[in-house]
């Protein structure tokens, strides 16, 4: 039976890891540039309370586009290239991580803003130097939900030529590989999502050693 061919496997390691790096390369990529995004609007969402429905309203409607149907909008737009697929990634994490920073700023003390405030900070100042270091549990926690996300979502992209992992499944469903292949790029997607989400805990531990368990806020 293919489906426990694992010599394929060993006699393919290239391809795999070719794979790999491109689904962590798209991943990273997706969450970046979420979060370079997200910042301001949940900053601005922050102070003015009034447009934080609209933004969740707008990001909210482009989390619940199914992937296939986002992607078959955006290639006669940009092609099967590597934008498409961002610009579908991109767009899940934007509502996780714009809830997320906005809870963790929200979730700061006033007692604790006004006592900046009492030593002569400015509004800049609390933001970077009080708020945003007690929201990080909050904002990271986040970023670990946007992360994981993305990694499954990319498996999808394989249907325009961007899957990484997915490739490998779409590669077997298809009989272009053996059907490990497709066991292959499961199991791999759901290690990654582990080793990932394990790496951005412990990174949340190392900045925030005063912190316990992050209250998430998911979408």
């Amino acid at each position: 039976m293919t489906f426990w061919n694992w010599e394929w496997v060993g006699t393919h390691l290239d391809l795999v890891g070719e794979q790999v790096l491109e689904h962590l390369w798209l991943t990273f990529l997706a969450v970046g540039i979420g979060l370079v995004l997200s910042f301001p609007l949940a900053i601005f969402a922050y102070r003015h309370p009034r447009s934080y429905a609209p933004v969740t309203w707008i990001t909210g409607l482009l989390y619940t586009i199914p992937s296939l149907a986002l992607f078959a909008l955006l290639v006669p737009l940009t092609g099967l290239s590597t934008l498409t697929a961002e610009i579908g990634l991109v767009s899940y994490t934007l509502l996780i991580l714009i809830r997320n920073i906005v809870a963790g700023l929200a979730a700061v003390p006033d007692d604790v803003k006004e006592s900046a405030r009492g030593m002569g900070l400015t509004d800049r100042q609390i933001l970077w130097r009080v708020e945003l270091p007690l929201a990080l549990p909050v904002v990271v926690a986040g970023i670990r939900i946007a992360a994981v996300t993305t990694i499954g979502l990319v498996t999808v992209t394989a249907l325009i030529g961007k899957g990484g992992l997915g490739a490998l499944m779409l590669g077997g469903f298809r009989n272009l590989y053996p059907d490990i292949a497709v066991l292959v790029g499961v199991g791999l997607s759901v290690v990654l999502a582990v080793i990932v989400d394990g790496v951005l805990l412990g990174a949340q531990r190392v900045w925030t050693p005063w912190a316990g368990t992050a209250r998430v806020t998911a979408a």
